[in-house]
């Protein structure tokens, strides 16, 4: 299969508020008033805890069904922790990004916990968001 390109792009729509094109959808991200926004959406860091959140979702439930697992529904909780520091200028030996995340899946079905780990280990090692978390993807950013 040949690799897939995925687009997006994005106008500021002010100091905190960015407008994100996806395909046919806008998205809204924004920082909470404590942080100078208008809180018209989440900010980046959430947004990419969102993503994880997604797509951990989405290959739940493929690779339930691929395991034969009845998947009624999945509730995934996730927490970030990150040293706002360097965000605001100030010197840190901390990184910009999330020092850990912590992901909690719970699946509502009936397999039991050998059977649910199996599912776990494959759904972790086939999410293209965990995967970009995890390991170094370069990243180029362009002056034009």
């Amino acid at each position: 299969m040949p690799d897939m390109r995925v687009r997006i792009s994005a106008e500021s729509g002010g100091p905190t508020k960015t407008l994100v094109k996806a395909r046919n959808f806008q998205l809204i991200v924004d920082e909470p008033p404590e942080l100078g926004g208008n809180d018209e959406g989440a900010n980046p860091v959430e947004f990419v805890l969102a993503g994880l959140a997604g797509c951990l979702n989405v290959m739940g439930h493929l690779v339930a069904g691929e395991m034969g697992i009845s998947l009624r529904g999945l509730r995934i909780d996730i927490m970030g922790e990150l040293n706002p520091e360097k965000l605001f200028g100030k010197p840190t030996t901390d990184r910009a990004g999330y020092k850990t995340i912590e992901a909690v899946v719970k699946p509502d079905c009936d397999a039991d916990k050998a059977t649910l780990e199996k599912w776990l280990e494959a759904v972790e090692s086939r999410c293209p968001v965990s995967d970009n978390l995890a390991n170094t993807t370069p990243v180029s950013i362009k002056l034009k």
